[in-house]
């Protein structure tokens, strides 16, 4: 397997594609679960009044989270698909398999939270992901881009959802890593260096900008989900930009769909506190405790085994039999997860998504 820097060198950890995890998706995956889990209790709050918790959240926070989710989902699907043709000869019924999985979990989901969004992610997994997957990069680029222009002018979330699934699917890195390296979208299809730099100040402005102009002369033509969208760029950039240690990150991000179930169940749970509390308080209380738990859960768990616990119900659901969830390789002490630089053993197949 070919790598970006040679064994040792610091520069590798964040964007070396070639021996199994991508490790920048895993931490920017993880980033994006605590922004949901904050935006998701805080939607559960009832309204007793404005508050300035929900202008912060009005502006700063709502519908800022969930594009890079969708974003990454895309980008994973690419990325399960590309190993998935490593072990079999029909790639596209495993990752059939793996979505009907997802919505089996999503429907099951649905009794306790009635707003949750594995089904739908499935859905248009199957509607969507599977028949782009058969096209070139260019034709799903440029689908990508005209249901993104059509998103902002509608305010359904799953348009802006369906176009970065295929933006997300259009960006993952080429098969062989070098052969990445040289494009806009970086090794691993998330950029890097000064177009990360660039990207990132102009989606800043044009987010400040843009939210200044609902708040003071709220019009249509979709200025509030513009506003969202250059936000959620805004901040994902800044966060690859600037995230030097991303372990815990890392953790949450390979237990994302573990850490979404127990997160919305908590919320449940903790709808009284919700309700009495007239300030917003609870709401940034709940967030982070849930969070830090989480973290702390997630890297004690991964240091033990390979997969979360719903990520290994949905994985061996997905390749009707039981992968190993053993940690059987040296790790690197600044991740959760195994080190992307030295090898797995030959039984040990890739996981890429």
């Amino acid at each position: 397997m070919l790598v970006l820097w040679p064994p040792g060198s610091r520069r590798d950890w964040r964007v070396n594609v070639a021996a199994g995890r991508i490790r920048r998706v895993d931490a920017l995956r993880g980033f994006a679960v605590c922004g949901i889990m904050l935006v998701n209790a805080w939607q559960q709050r009832v309204r007793h009044g404005p508050t300035s918790l929900d202008w912060a959240m009005v502006n700063l926070f709502q519908s800022r989270f969930y594009p890079m989710f969708a974003f990454l989902f895309g980008l994973s699907f690419a990325l399960f698909l590309r190993s998935a043709r490593l072990r079999t000869r029909r790639p596209r019924v495993v990752m059939l398999r793996r979505l009907v999985v997802l919505a089996a979990l999503g429907a099951a989901h649905i009794l306790i939270d009635p707003g949750e969004v594995l089904l739908p992610y499935a859905l248009l997994g199957v509607v969507v992901l599977l028949p782009a997957s058969l096209l070139p990069r260019g034709a799903v680029l440029l689908a990508g881009c005209g249901v993104l222009v059509a998103a902002v002018l509608d305010p359904h979330p799953y348009v802006l959802i369906t176009a970065l699934f295929l933006l997300g699917l259009a960006a993952a890195p080429e098969a062989e890593a070098r052969r990445g390296a040289g494009r806009l979208g970086g090794a691993d299809g998330l950029g890097g260096g000064p177009f990360l730099g660039v990207v990132c100040a102009a989606a800043a402005l044009l987010a400040a900008g843009l939210t200044w102009l609902w708040n003071h002369a709220p019009p249509g033509g979709g200025v509030y989900q513009a506003a969202a969208l250059c936000g959620a760029v805004a901040y994902a950039t800044a966060f690859l930009l600037l995230a030097g240690h991303t372990a815990v990150f890392e953790a949450l991000g390979r237990m994302t769909l573990t850490n979404y179930v127990t997160g919305t169940t908590v919320i449940v749970v903790a709808m009284p506190l919700l309700e009495a509390d007239g300030t917003g308080a609870a709401v940034v209380v709940l967030a982070v405790v849930t969070v830090a738990a989480q973290a702390v859960f997630c890297r004690w768990w991964l240091a033990r085994h390979r997969h979360g616990p719903l990520e290994w119900i949905w994985r061996t659901l997905t390749w009707w039999g039981e992968p190993a969830t053993g940690q059987t390789v040296i790790r690197d002490p600044r991740s959760a997860v195994p080190d992307p630089r030295r090898p797995r053993p030959g039984d040990q197949p890739l996981d890429r998504a």
